[in-house]
């Protein structure tokens, strides 16, 4: 019988008025910190960001609601439709007709020693691996940053070098992967995008650990003028009841105790490795390694990547390459057959990437650390708004922007509205980042895309007010703004690596 170490209710989709509510168990995590301090009067170095529980498509988290998959499905029908329709193909309305009809006009184009090819280089210098120099580099910026609180610590530094110190750190951690990608020859960007996605989750980790180590700090110097001002009080009177408020003020500021002793190199190279952009003094841990998770994880992570893999060669290629003519000519009801075609593939591919990365890869290495907080992603699949799925299919970058951006706006009088557009904009920031510094070209669309999620969030949440309706248009925006985006940056990356003149006879290699 598996134990239940304890339940707590997970509040669903925004507009969904309970329906869809659903409880989690922590069966397997430990139970220490099991309850999510939530008062708004405790200082933002205690309020605790991680519990220990399951993901949502773990067995044991107890999770069943999946009904935004059915709107889902309703959607793709919709597509086969249109695209069966414009085809005179009214027979059939499945994957297997559309997929056994790539393979019939293709043939088989799956090449796995063509993979295993992108690894091997004829010099085997680290220099010929510049994204793979460039990470192990990157353990400079990681020491830098612990030898500088080390010296905030003491007290040799004052806050306001500090706050400089981290402002040129983080752009020039930034600054480096783009010089050495721009630079650099190589023109396939696949392992461009793996190295920035690394330095982007470094910065942002750098920046949470500065700053708590902030909050940890002022908390110390908090309670050192409140002991003054015990001690003061203590040579004036005997009565309890003026000590009363000094008593809640210092327990406000419990965690500053764990500080610094976390100043450590295990402390901070643990923080780098762990599934989470938020630092906390003291993470939940499990209570051990459990083997066969470890072996499901990993099988996941190898099948899935390789099915990935072969869907986009076998697939998304074909229907890309296919598209860069009538892009060029401006053809427009064959670059809409073209965007159709491509969307069931894409958001197929893109599915199972969510699984692999943020269930398989990140549980998978949240159990070699026994790292209890497995919420990486809530139910986005049941979004009825915008809003809620931003907030909820990404939750390591929804803590953060929320506890680094967005709060601390707040706190110095923002508006919502500020604070929401900032987090928007450097969500956009970071998409353009990673797409047009490893295409070496930059078009803005991943940012615009982004951006544009500002106004259909306010459609959702305003003018449809969430539903059934609200969850169609998130899943459309998806379906359907993601191909085109890649129709956009393949079409240009082809021309500017190819040239006008190859279009006719089109070649795009993984």
């Amino acid at each position: 019988m598996r134990q239940q170490a304890g339940r707590r209710r997970r509040q669903p989709s925004e507009a969904s008025n309970g329906s869809m509510a659903s409880s989690r168990r922590s069966s397997f995590a430990q139970n220490g910190n099991s309850s999510r301090k939530s008062s708004e009067l405790k200082g933002p170095c205690e309020k605790v960001v991680h519990t220990a529980q399951d993901s949502l498509f773990s067995t044991s988290s107890g999770w069943t609601n999946f009904r935004g998959f059915f709107n889902l499905s309703i959607l793709l029908l919709v597509i086969f439709a249109c695209l069966f329709c414009k085809n005179r193909f009214f027979q059939v309305l499945s994957n297997g007709r559309v997929a056994l009809e790539n393979v019939i006009k293709y043939g088989i184009l799956i090449t796995p020693l063509q993979w295993i090819s992108t690894f091997v280089e004829h010099n085997y210098s680290i220099w010929s691996w510049p994204n793979l120099a460039l990470i192990l580099c990157s353990n400079i910026q990681i020491l830098a940053v612990l030898g500088m609180e080390k010296l905030l610590e003491r007290g040799w530094l004052g806050n306001a070098f500090a706050a400089v110190f981290y402002t040129v750190l983080v752009i020039v951690h930034l600054t480096i992967p783009v010089v050495v990608t721009l630079t650099h020859t190589w023109k396939n960007p696949l392992w461009s995008v793996v190295m920035m996605s690394v330095y982007v989750i470094e910065a942002l980790k750098f920046i949470s650990y500065g700053h708590v180590n902030y909050w940890a700090r002022d908390a110390r110097r908090k309670i050192n003028d409140l002991k003054t001002q015990v001690t003061d009080l203590a040579k004036k009177t005997c009565d309890p009841k003026q000590f009363w408020d000094l008593k809640d003020e210092l327990s406000m500021h419990q965690m500053a105790a764990f500080y610094p002793s976390n100043l450590s190199i295990s402390n901070i190279y643990y923080f780098m490795a762990a599934p989470t952009l938020c630092y906390e003094f003291k993470f939940p841990r499990t209570l051990r390694i459990r083997k066969h998770f470890l072996i499901k994880r990993t099988v996941e992570l190898i099948f899935l990547s390789f099915l990935i893999a072969a869907l986009v060669q076998q697939w998304v290629v074909p229907t890309v390459r296919n598209s860069m003519k009538p892009l060029s000519e401006m053809e427009f009801s064959r670059c809409l057959e073209r965007l159709l075609k491509l969307a069931i593939p894409n958001h197929l591919i893109w599915l199972l990437f969510f699984y692999t990365f943020f269930h398989s890869f990140l549980n998978l290495v949240a159990e070699l650390l026994r790292f209890a907080d497995r919420e990486f992603y809530r139910d986005f699949w049941n979004a009825e708004t915008i809003s809620y799925f931003w907030k909820s299919w990404n939750i390591p970058v929804h803590r953060f922007a929320v506890r680094h951006i967005y709060s601390p706006m707040m706190r110095n009088n923002f508006s919502k509205m500020s604070a929401f557009f900032v987090v928007f904009f450097v969500s956009a920031f970071f998409h353009e980042y990673l797409v047009s510094v490893p295409l070496k070209m930059f078009r803005l669309w991943s940012y615009y895309g982004m951006m544009g999620q500002i106004p259909l969030s306010y459609i959702t949440d305003k003018v449809v007010k969430g539903g059934r309706t609200g969850n169609i248009i998130v899943w459309l925006s998806l379906i359907v703004g993601q191909p085109l985006a890649i129709l956009m940056y393949g079409h240009d990356w082809y021309i500017l690596n190819f040239g006008v003149a190859d279009l006719s006879n089109q070649t795009v290699v993984i």
